[in-house]
C-alpha cells in the first residue's frame, strides 16, 4: 500500500525579509509569505489530493502556512499535530542578529561555516545534524507509520527541519544536502513504497525561488 507525504516549507517570514537569523524565534509571515502559502495551497488543490492528517512545528510561521494551505485544499478542520521536533534549526546566539552584522562580528568565513556546514553548530545553537537528530526519530515514530498505512500526510515546517527529512528521503550525502535550498511555499509530493523508499517525487512549482 502506497502512502503520500507532502512537505511544504513555510512562506517568507518577517525576519527572512529583514535578513535576520530566526531559528526558534516566533515571527509571523509577511504578505509575500501569505501569498506563497496560498499559491502552494492552490497547486495542491489542483491535484485533488485529500489529506488524512497534518503535522507542523511549534512556530506560528509554519502553523499559519499550514492553515492557509488547508483552507485552499478545502480541509480547514483537518486534524493537526504540532510538535517542537519539527521546529527550525536553533541558531543560538545568532538568533535575532542581522546576517551582515554577524559577519562583521565573527567574520565571513566563520558565519559561512555555521550556516553551511553539516555538523558545526553556532554558539548555543544546533547544526543541521543536531536538527536531524530530533527530526528523524519523530518522523520514524509519528509520521512514517501513517504514510506506510496508506494515509496522505501533510507536513508544514522549516527550511532546515525539512532539509533533514529530504536528506533521508532522497538519500543525499551530507555534502549534497548542504547545497540544497528549499523554496518557500512550494509543495513536494512523495509517494513511498512499503519499504520506506521513494516511489516518486513531484515538486509543485518553481524551486529556483529558493533562498
Amino acid at each position: 500500500m502506497s502512502g503520500t507525504l507532502v512537505l511544504v516549507r513555510h512562506g517568507q517570514s518577517e525576519w527572512n525579509l529583514k535578513n535576520l537569523f530566526t531559528g526558534w524565534r516566533d515571527v509571523d509571515l509577511t504578505p509575500l509569505g501569505i501569498q506563497e502559502a496560498e499559491t502552494g495551497g492552490k497547486a495542491l488543490a489542483e491535484t485533488g489530493i485529500k489529506f488524512d492528517i497534518a503535522f507542523t512545528s511549534d512556530l506560528k510561521r509554519a502553523q499559519n502556512t499550514l492553515k492557509i494551505v488547508l483552507e485552499k485544499v478545502g480541509q480547514p478542520d483537518l486534524e493537526t499535530i504540532r510538535n517542537v521536533a519539527l521546529n527550525e534549526r536553533d541558531y543560538g546566539d545568532l538568533s535575532g542578529l542581522n546576517k551582515d552584522d554577524a559577519r562583521e562580528k565573527w567574520g565571513e568565513e566563520q558565519v559561512h561555516i555555521w550556516r553551511r556546514s553539516y555538523d558545526v553548530p553556532p554558539p548555543g545553537g544546533e547544526s543541521l545534524r543536531d536538527t536531524g537528530a530530533r527530526v528523524w526519530p519523530y518522523y520514524m515514530t509519528e509520521i512514517l507509520p501513517r504514510v506506510l498505512r496508506g494515509e496522505k500526510v501533510l507536513v508544514a515546517a522549516h527550511g532546515n527541519s525539512l532539509r533533514a527529512l529530504v536528506m533521508v528521503l532522497d538519500r543525499l550525502t551530507k555534502e549534497e544536502i548542504l547545497k540544497l535550498n528549499l523554496a518557500t511555499g512550494v509543495p513536494m509530493i512523495y509517494e513511498l513504497n512499503a519499504d520506506t523508499t521513494v516511489k516518486s517525487k513531484a515538486v509543485l512549482g518553481d524551486m529556483s525561488g529558493a533562498h
